[in-house]
């Protein structure tokens, strides 16, 4: 096969982001070269995607495999536990407020990854090498990668999908300023006596949020968020002191809990690039954004990277990787990149102020949430779609006019 043809597209990484991206390049037609190991199969966690990102897999092909695996997410709800002078009122986002029948899914990322991988490698369009990229060599016409294994690839367009380390990143000397929170995550899924009601539970604590997430059946996943000795602490308990603690936390609302075996730690940390794309590298997913697990936006916000810059490089199939290309999916995804990930970091870093003005100005803001159904419907159409929340109001306005 031959890897020097100009439109070819290179993709660095075969995490979702990275599988993701394989098939919408060759969905659209691009010949793709997939740089990356074979897919980790075994990661415990879970995915919450939202409904545009799922009408992304439904356009790949792999929803209706996935659905069987997922829980729907119809309600997600804020709850303030925090013992502070100034605490929130518990706010709720129904879906059907603003006219879905759910927010997204949540999937397990051990048939997420799976299914994107097979899918990766029956795809004719997709010639997926298992290796890793040695080094990068770029310039004015090309990407060129040498591999681990000794091959060498070149293409138009490399599509960093390598994770928030990023060496394709560095390689095209994109800085990033990244920042280590004093902060771990627990993860790990648990059964419950009670239905969960496809409600997701985002609790706010001193050290960062504890977010239980439904799975299919009685069963939720978990993301705490705790100082790192906690973790540790908390990881080392047998299942029975655990499940109690988890219980507690969550105020018994899905009653006698019973974890499950895997239990993770994820040391927790922000980094943005100075750039998106810059010398014939494009950034997706956590090369181009890293944040705290707050709100289910990581891979959603990977998804739409992964959506700009596939149609961007349509619109340039000559030359892809072109600088005016890169300069386009560089100024689409600043704003929707800097908005999503400033927000997550100010909520984050408000929970872990002691300071009082942060605490007001966290409790002001959902209180505004909780109690004005407009600002509400506004918040959870952004949350789907940027964009969508201005767009309503713009035709509620045209309306009230046209009477």
């Amino acid at each position: 096969m031959d890897h020097n043809d100009s439109a070819r597209i290179l993709l660095a990484g075969s995490g979702p982001a990275g599988l993701i991206a394989a098939l919408g390049f060759a969905q659209a037609g691009f010949q793709v070269t997939l740089v990356g190991p074979e897919a980790n199969t075994t990661d415990g966690r879970t995915t919450a995607l939202m409904n545009p990102a799922l009408k992304i897999l439904e356009r790949l092909g792999v929803l209706a495999e996935l659905k069987p695996q997922a829980a729907a997410l119809k309600v997600m709800r804020i709850v303030d536990a925090t013992r502070r002078l100034i605490r929130s009122p518990t706010v709720t986002f129904r879906a059907s407020e603003i006219g879905e029948e759910q927010f997204g899914l949540n999937l397990p990322n051990n048939a997420l990854i799976p299914i994107l991988a097979k899918a990766a490698s029956a795809h004719d369009g997709i010639h997926w090498l298992k290796s890793t990229v040695e080094s990068w060599s770029l310039d004015a016409d090309q990407a060129r990668a040498r591999l681990a294994d000794g091959g060498e690839v070149s293409a138009s367009l490399a599509v960093a999908a390598d994770g928030r380390l990023s060496p394709a990143r560095e390689a095209a000397g994109i800085r990033a300023f990244a920042r280590p929170y004093p902060q771990s995550a627990l993860v790990l899924n648990f059964g419950h006596r009670s239905d969960h009601g496809f409600v997701s539970t985002e609790f706010h604590t001193e050290t960062g949020p504890f977010t239980q997430v439904p799975l299919p059946g009685r069963r939720s996943s978990l993301v705490w968020v705790v100082k790192p000795e906690t973790a540790q602490e908390l990881a080392a308990l047998d299942d029975a002191t655990l499940s109690e603690r988890i219980e507690q936390q969550m105020q018994s609302v899905l009653g006698r809990v019973s974890v499950e075996a895997g239990r993770q730690i994820y040391p927790l940390s922000a980094a943005s690039p100075a750039r998106f794309a810059q010398n014939r590298v494009a950034l997706v997913g956590e090369a181009a954004h890293v944040f705290p697990p707050i709100g289910a936006q990581g891979l959603n916000l990977g998804i739409r990277d992964i959506d700009d810059l596939i149609g961007i490089a349509s619109e340039n199939r000559g030359d892809p990787g072109a600088s005016r290309s890169l300069a386009a999916y560089d100024t689409r995804r600043r704003p929707d990149i800097w908005a999503r990930s400033g927000a997550v970091n100010l909520l984050n870093m408000s929970l872990l102020s002691d300071m009082l003005p942060a605490q007001l100005a966290r409790s002001a803001g959902l209180n505004a949430l909780g109690s004005f159904a407009p600002l509400r419907a506004f918040f959870m159409r952004e949350g789907l779609r940027p964009g969508s929340g201005f767009r309503a109001i713009a035709g509620g306005l045209r309306k009230e006019v046209g009477r």
